[in-house]
């Protein structure tokens, strides 16, 4: 009875420490840009990193955030699409809060789409699409990236993966929560657009 519930926390467990690795903060440190927390608005995601300057490091953050979050699902399922799902969430929950840095981590939003790409690249495709629109239009990465995350639910309502739609709805009230400091700064007109000095 015991060892059923082996291969789940396993699966738990492989994706937090995959998603706790704090990419955006060991690639800055590693190219001599200092503490990533220190600088900008101290998150440790690709949107921090470009505050840096330094164009090349952000976007290798942003994938690797990605990536992380797809490959947890993409091994886990190799033996369970089950398996796939706890996979996902460990990593998600691994980059929001990694012990490694007193579980103060990233805003998510990379990594989830990595996850639901994964899952059902229907919905990383309406992600993407959602996320760099909002991106163009609105110039705003917190907002751009809450409706993403925010797209991932309704997409699960509509293609009918209705069992995971109480998990889509956690992760994106987790990724709001995580922005509320963006949100109280977009209320106060003072949160800065992507290019922006």
């Amino acid at each position: 009875m015991q060892s059923m519930w082996i291969e789940p926390i396993l699966a738990v467990f492989f994706g937090y420490m995959l998603g706790a690795i704090p990419f955006g903060l060991l690639l800055t440190r590693l190219t001599g840009g200092g503490d990533l927390r220190e600088i900008g608005s101290g998150n440790i995601g690709a949107t921090n990193v470009l505050r840096t300057g330094n164009k090349a490091i952000a976007a290798l953050t942003l994938l690797l955030d990605v990536g992380k979050g797809a490959v947890a699902v993409l091994i886990a399922v190799n033996f369970d699409k089950g398996l796939g799902v706890l996979a996902g969430m460990g990593a998600f929950l691994g980059h929001l809060y990694p012990v490694w840095l007193k579980f103060k981590g990233g805003k998510g939003v990379a990594t989830l789409l990595g996850i639901v790409t994964a899952l059902a690249p229907v919905l990383g495709i309406v992600f993407a699409v959602t996320w760099l629109s909002g991106l163009v239009i609105l110039r705003y990465s917190s907002v751009s990236g809450m409706l993403a995350c925010i797209s991932v639910p309704i997409t699960a309502v509509i293609v009918g993966l209705y069992s995971w739609i109480p998990m889509f709805i956690g992760f994106a009230l987790l990724v709001i929560w995580k922005h509320r400091a963006n949100i109280e700064r977009l209320m106060a007109g003072e949160e800065p657009k992507v290019g922006a000095s």
